[in-house]
Parts: C-alpha cells; sequence; structure tokens
C-alpha cells in the first residue's frame, strides 16, 4: 500500500505520519506538495496537522484551494482512502468531502493534552483494529477543534453511523455530541480531530493510534 503526505506551507506534522507509515509499518510513503497535480501512484491519502497556510481566514480554507485538492477529491470519489487529522479534518470539511466545520475551541483556548475516546464502530477498515465502544487515548493539539453542524446535519450524522471517535467524559472542545472524529457515507474518508500518528509508538508510552493505520493495511490486504 502506497501512502501520499500532502505537505501544505504550514504543515508540521507531516513528517510524524510518514515516520508511522514508513518506518513503523514498512508502507512506500511519497510526500505530495500541494501544487501536485497527479497523486493517481497513491492509495491512501493523509491530509495531516498543522497549520496550513498559517490558519489565515478559516484553518483550512486556503488549503482547501491548493492545486492538489481537486484530486483528493476525485481520489475520494473513486472509493479510495483519504485520512484528514487536525488540520487535515478542517481541510476536507471546506473541501466538502465531509460534513460540518471546525470552529474555535468553546473557550477560545489552544488545548494539547490527551483525551479519552470511545470507538463508535469497529465495522470500517478505520477502526477494525479496535473494539466496539473501546476506550482509547490519543494527544489533541488544536485552537479549533470544536465539530459544529446544524440540526438536520447533525441528525444524518448521527443516524448515519458516520461518527466513529467521540471524547469521553470530559468535552475538551465543546465539539457537539462530543464527536472527535467522523467518516463520509461510503466510509473510506475519515477526519478526525486526535492525532493517531502521535500515538503510534511504544517509545513515548502509548500506541492506541498504531492500530487506526494496522486494521487499514489489513483490510487492503484481504482485499487484495
Amino acid at each position: 500500500m502506497k501512502f501520499g503526505v500532502l505537505v501544505f506551507p504550514g504543515s508540521n506534522c507531516d513528517r510524524d505520519v510518514a515516520y508511522v507509515t514508513r518506518d513503523l509499518l514498512g508502507q512506500p510513503t511519497r510526500m505530495v506538495w500541494h501544487q501536485e497535480t497527479d497523486i493517481s501512484d497513491i492509495d491512501v491519502v493523509i491530509v495531516p496537522g498543522g497549520f496550513s497556510y498559517g490558519d489565515y481566514l478559516r484553518c483550512g480554507a486556503i488549503a482547501r484551494f491548493s492545486p492538489v485538492m481537486p484530486q483528493v477529491i476525485e481520489h475520494a470519489q473513486k472509493g479510495k482512502f483519504v485520512l484528514g487529522i487536525c488540520n487535515g479534518f478542517q481541510v476536507l470539511t471546506e473541501a466538502g468531502l465531509l460534513p460540518g466545520v471546525l470552529a474555535r475551541n468553546q473557550d477560545l483556548h489552544f488545548i494539547c493534552d490527551r483525551t479519552p475516546l470511545k470507538v463508535e464502530r469497529n465495522n470500517l477498515p478505520w477502526t477494525q483494529g479496535y473494539a466496539e465502544g473501546e476506550i482509547i487515548t490519543l494527544p489533541i493539539a488544536h485552537g479549533e477543534g470544536r465539530f459544529y453542524a446544524d440540526k438536520k446535519t447533525l441528525a444524518e450524522i448521527e443516524d448515519n453511523g458516520q461518527v466513529l471517535f467521540r471524547y469521553q467524559g470530559e468535552n475538551p472542545n465543546g465539539s457537539l455530541n462530543s464527536i472527535a472524529g467522523i467518516c463520509n457515507l461510503q466510509g473510506n474518508v475519515l477526519g478526525m480531530m486526535p492525532h493517531p500518528e502521535r500515538a503510534a509508538d511504544s517509545a513515548l508510552g502509548n500506541s492506541d493510534g498504531l492500530r487506526l493505520f494496522q486494521g487499514l493495511l489489513g483490510k487492503v490486504a484481504a482485499l487484495v
């Protein structure tokens, strides 16, 4: 499986993700500069965390217009996998690949912490490495991570089972329904505010995030 990690001006978690896919999992990984227009060689696109274009206007609002993004949209429409982490989640909502928006945290402060998450369902490649209802711990680091959607959209997201991760216990940023990560209707696009790549190496004391990447690899291997 070949991973492509997008790199925007201001990305700062791109190498963290590449360390997981390339060094921990041993998979071919290519850093994709935001001006590229051919990603046909990529199986999984990862839109990493950071501060794309300095988070001017809104987080992800400028990155959404980068030359690579029409290719990412086409990639997703073909049913291929796309993962957006933190700022990447914001980019995917701005691009229309996921519903809702990410707004300023409820207390208007940047949050850098670890938080427990509940795995809402495990019948998708992203979550098949977990048990349904399992509580895992992942780091968060964001100033605009409060998930918001209008009542109709929020009801549809819940009814369709699109919530994959939910904050457990304290809601750190005021996200509606404690939503931490959602997928699209088809399940091939995932956006999440917590950072699985920062909890993938046991040397850091937590490898809960690694199972997300391993589950995806296991699903693709089974299909092959």
